[in-house]
């Protein structure tokens, strides 16, 4: 099973859950199965510009992104940047 974490303004909208355990190969087959899919991708099913994920604390985006795969081990954690000015 693969963990994957979000952060407490998403889990709000996920009935307080912060952590799951799915069944996934890749990054983006994990994050469709959480309730919150909504908020992570965009209309056209990209990750949206202001989230980031890392697995095993590294950033998808240097890798393969989406299809970065993902072990029974693995832990996913998704995190939303801060921006502002």
């Amino acid at each position: 099973m693969v963990v994957v974490l979000i952060p407490s303004v998403l889990a709000a909208e996920a009935r307080g859950q912060k952590k799951f355990d799915l069944e996934a190969a890749n990054v983006g087959e994990a994050l469709r199965q959480l309730p919150v899919a909504n908020l992570l991708f965009d209309e056209h099913g990209d990750l949206r510009r202001l989230i980031n994920v890392y697995v095993d604390g590294v950033d998808v985006r240097g890798g393969s992104g989406l299809e970065e795969p993902v072990r029974a081990e693995s832990q996913v954690r998704v995190v939303g940047a801060v921006a502002g000015g």
